[in-house]
Formats: structure tokens, sequence, C-alpha cells
């Protein structure tokens, strides 16, 4: 006998997903996109605004990254709770 053969659902897309996505997107576009910060002026206390415009996206990378998993843990949580009803 042959096993039954699991439903493949097709992937779910929500705002949340959307939103989750755009927050991971942004400091990818924003750091891969060198021509916007590839200059020395502005500078800010010393140091050539090439180099601190990449440090200011360390934290802002780290947010956006924690935004989008609380938000998609959210919705899975959500989904799971849903389901189980």
């Amino acid at each position: 006998m042959s096993e039954p053969q699991p439903v493949s659902r097709p992937p779910i897309i929500t705002a949340s997903r959307i939103i989750a996505g755009l927050c991971l997107a942004v400091p990818l576009v924003a750091l891969l996109w060198v021509g916007s910060y590839s200059r020395v002026d502005p500078q800010f206390i010393g140091i050539p605004f090439f180099y601190w415009y990449q440090m200011l996206w360390v934290p802002v990378a780290a947010a956006l990254t924690w935004t989008a998993y609380v938000l998609v843990r959210r919705e899975e949580r959500a989904r799971k709770g849903g389901a189980t009803r």
C-alpha cells in the first residue's frame, strides 16, 4: 500500500509577511547602493560619511530584522492557534 501524499498548500502572502520582507530588503538595498554613500562629506566627529553611514545601518538593520522576526512569529502563532480551534 502506498502512503497518502500530504496536502501541499500554496504559500500564503499576507500583509505582515510583505512588511517583514520590506524590513529585510531595506538595509540590503541601502548598503548595496554604494553610489549613494561613497563620499567623504558630511563628516561626523571627524569620521567620513562613508564609514558612519555603514555603522549607522548596523543597529537599524538589527531593529528591522527583529521587527520582521516578530511579525512572522506572531502570524505563525495566530495561524497555528486558528487551526487547532
